[in-house]
């Protein structure tokens, strides 16, 4: 008896799994395996143009707010935050949300949508971001996410370790004197 086509029972077994899930289900289901097998992109068959399966396969539509992107890439710092928020007007919000740049009041309200720690002096974050390299000025406190912030939301968060943002370091400093 000849052995079945491991690429049509695994087809079959996924199909089976998904078919009870919601179309929103199956995309984060299906996302998360693809970054889980490291997979970035599926490679499409020749008959099926890309593009549909770029859209129906590694779709940014399971990412359908700033809150759910922030728990996604779990940015450890305001600075990050400010990239995530960047990438997130640029690339995934709404149309009628959907913007270029970003100043200190798109700063204000998606951290607060985002339930991401306020940072003390907001104002700074932009620039600071900017002086990082994650942002260029395009004017007088609006901002542009450059190639090097969309590579760090993109392909660098989340960072290896500990989830959250992070709190200023309250490490004991020590004496350079040693053998007391």
């Amino acid at each position: 008896m000849a052995e079945p086509d491991k690429e049509l029972v695994a087809i079959g077994s996924i199909i089976d799994l998904l078919l009870p899930l919601d179309q929103e289900q199956r995309g984060r289901v299906l996302e998360y395996v693809l970054k889980r097998l490291d997979m970035a992109t599926v490679r499409a068959p020749s008959s099926v143009p890309q593009e549909v399966v770029s859209s129906s396969v590694t779709s940014p539509g399971s990412v359908v707010d700033i809150r759910t992107l922030t728990v996604e890439k779990q940015p450890r710092s305001a600075i990050e935050m400010a990239a995530v928020i960047g990438y997130y007007i640029s690339e995934l919000a709404p149309a009628s949300e959907r913007s270029d740049t970003i100043n200190a009041d798109t700063i204000r309200r998606y951290f607060k949508m985002a339930g991401f720690p306020m940072p003390s002096a907001l104002r700074n974050v932009l620039p600071t971001a900017a002086s990082a390299g994650y942002f260029e000025s395009v004017d007088r406190g609006a901002y542009r996410l450059n190639p090097v912030g969309y590579n760090l939301v993109v392909h660098k968060l989340p960072r290896s370790g500990s989830p959250g943002p992070t709190t200023p370091s309250t490490k004991k400093r020590t004496s350079g004197r040693r053998g007391r």
